[in-house]
């Protein structure tokens, strides 16, 4: 994760950051990958104040920490069928001590204090009458990173064990292996493919028309913040949001295009499109790769589910999916600074991002997506089942009298 981190921060920019900041930079970073809070705080004496906060979870680094995690938990327990509980307990518990450790070294030092320029228009010159030098810096909230962080942790664990197809699971929980283990993973293999294939459009759009730079920090910090809300949109959610000022996050030129207006803009299939006709394809891909995953889902289950099923237990795991980007995907990032009054969130001194989503539309149309296309899934499943099935043996009964 901390490689990850570095590498979208020095994309970015942020290695020229003063006074060595970079490396506290990229422990916040991390710090937040994870559900860590940092908190922002400022001051210059009584004739000036700022104020800066930011909400935002880099998903790159998240979803590179969440694999290497679910990989090492999972690896003691392969070639296994069934497991108890109290090894599954000793084995996270094992993890979480040296999650602890990691945390805490993250957390402490990911702090730092940045002086800012107030320009040289009217607000420099009162600045440098009454010796201001404005400050604002951040600083992990250590008690809430760590509770935060474990939180986390659980959670990886918990959906490592229902993702996993050869995960071994307690005796007591395998009759729900059949109704959450074939979602869960095809829910998974969904989100993947859209990070896969956000990478490969990324690249291409790095090697065709240059800002490699900028390109690459989208990908590492932020790539499934963008393709999953791209996928949100595609099933017809609505998203709000608004851009102001110098002051941004890395994303492509059509959202920044869509958010920077006065007032709080929509962001959906109908805006996007007004300003790029391609944005209709994403119903598209959006068709494709639910289609594949419901049948994946279908595929994996028992021939005995009816295709009904299938639909119920694919809308149930693609709400509960949009609920999650819904959750993780909100960005709230602000910066201001006034001298005397003047400023406040204006001009060059500071800049707003935001980003909200519609919850309940976007809940809605994935739940009448995932019914469409598990019921499709299951249909289209059918023949799957029956190729490599064993026939049952005749008894006694039906085995045809000698003469």
């Amino acid at each position: 994760m901390t490689v990850v981190a570095a590498l979208g921060l020095w994309a970015a920019g942020a290695a020229d950051l003063p006074d060595g900041a970079f490396a506290r930079v990229v422990a916040a970073t991390v710090v937040t990958a994870v559900g860590g809070t940092v908190e922002f705080a400022g001051g210059a004496g009584v004739v000036a104040d700022t104020e800066a906060g930011l909400t935002v979870t880099p998903l790159s680094v998240t979803l590179a920490g969440t694999l290497v995690v679910a990989a090492g938990f999972l690896r003691p327990l392969r070639h296994r069928a069934v497991t108890g509980s109290r090894e599954l307990a000793g084995w996270a518990a094992r993890i979480a001590v040296v999650w602890l450790v990691v945390l805490l070294a993250l957390a402490l030092p990911a702090r730092h204090t940045f002086r800012i320029s107030l320009g040289d228009d009217t607000v420099g010159d009162i600045g440098d009458l009454f010796g201001v030098t404005p400050e604002v810096g951040f600083a992990a909230n250590v008690p809430q990173t760590l509770g935060f962080g474990m939180l986390w942790l659980l959670g990886v664990l918990v959906l490592a064990l229902l993702v996993s197809p050869g995960a071994p699971l307690p005796a007591r929980l395998l009759r729900f292996q059949e109704s959450v283990r074939r979602a869960a993973f095809a829910m998974v293999a969904l989100l993947l493919a859209y990070v896969a294939l956000g990478a490969v459009v990324g690249l291409v759009v790095a090697a065709t028309r240059g800002h490699a730079a900028d390109t690459f920090a989208a990908i590492l910090l932020g790539l499934p913040n963008l393709v999953w809300l791209a996928f949100t949109i595609g099933l017809g959610a609505t998203w709000h949001g608004r851009v102001d000022g110098p002051f941004g996050l890395p994303m492509p030129p059509l959202l920044e295009e869509v958010l920077r207006t006065p007032d709080v803009s929509t962001v959906d299939l109908g805006t996007l499109a007004a300003h790029d006709g391609r944005v209709w394809w994403l119903p598209v891909v959006d068709a494709v790769l639910l289609l594949a995953a419901a049948f994946l889902m279908a595929a994996r289950s028992p021939a005995r589910m009816r295709s009904r099923q299938h639909a119920v237990h694919m809308a149930v795991a693609l709400v509960l999916t949009v609920l999650m980007i819904c959750l993780v995907g909100r960005v709230s990032a602000h910066l201001g600074l006034s001298v005397l009054g003047i400023g406040d969130l204006g001009g060059g001194l500071g800049g707003e991002l935001l980003l909200r989503p519609d919850v309940w539309s976007a809940l809605g149309w994935a739940a009448l997506w995932g019914l469409v296309t598990g019921f499709v899934g299951g249909l289209s499943a059918r023949r799957v089942h029956r190729r490599g099935q064993a026939g049952v043996a005749p008894g006694p009964s039906d085995s045809t009298p000698s003469a």
